[in-house]
């Protein structure tokens, strides 16, 4: 890598329009991540663990200077059918979504998805008294 593309990776907005091809060690699992795989140009998260870091406030910007770990709290579905995660940072509580990679792990995103279920926020014996 030449020192001027080096120098342009740190620009403000670089990885809006630039692929981010370098693999990294997820801080959470420990497991290494290559972008292979994601269909994406733009890894953002662990696919094993689904966790991901806070350096961004908005897409792309690496404006966030939190550092946070990123949990997984849930999913939702986006237009035309594309699953995408919603993370909260677990040191200041930001809460962003992340387009869900090829290779993301699907038992964990059916984990996070039916979570809601085993515990509702209102008590079961309430749905059986609507069925009467």
């Amino acid at each position: 890598m030449n020192r001027e593309h080096k120098r342009a990776q740190y620009t403000e907005g670089y990885y809006r329009n630039h692929a981010c091809n370098d693999p990294f060690t997820c801080k959470i699992c420990g497991r290494l991540v290559v972008p292979d795989g994601a269909s994406s140009e733009h890894r953002n998260h662990c696919p094993y663990c689904l966790c991901s870091l806070h350096v961004d406030n908005e897409p792309g910007d690496r404006a966030a200077d939190c550092g946070g770990h990123m949990e997984p709290i849930g999913v939702w579905v986006r237009k035309g059918g594309e699953w995408a995660i919603i993370h909260r940072c677990k040191r200041c509580g930001h809460i962003s979504s992340n387009r869900v990679a090829a290779d993301d792990n699907p038992l964990k995103l059916m984990s996070i998805a039916v979570k809601p279920l085993g515990n509702p926020p209102f008590p079961l014996e309430r749905i059986e008294g609507m069925l009467d």
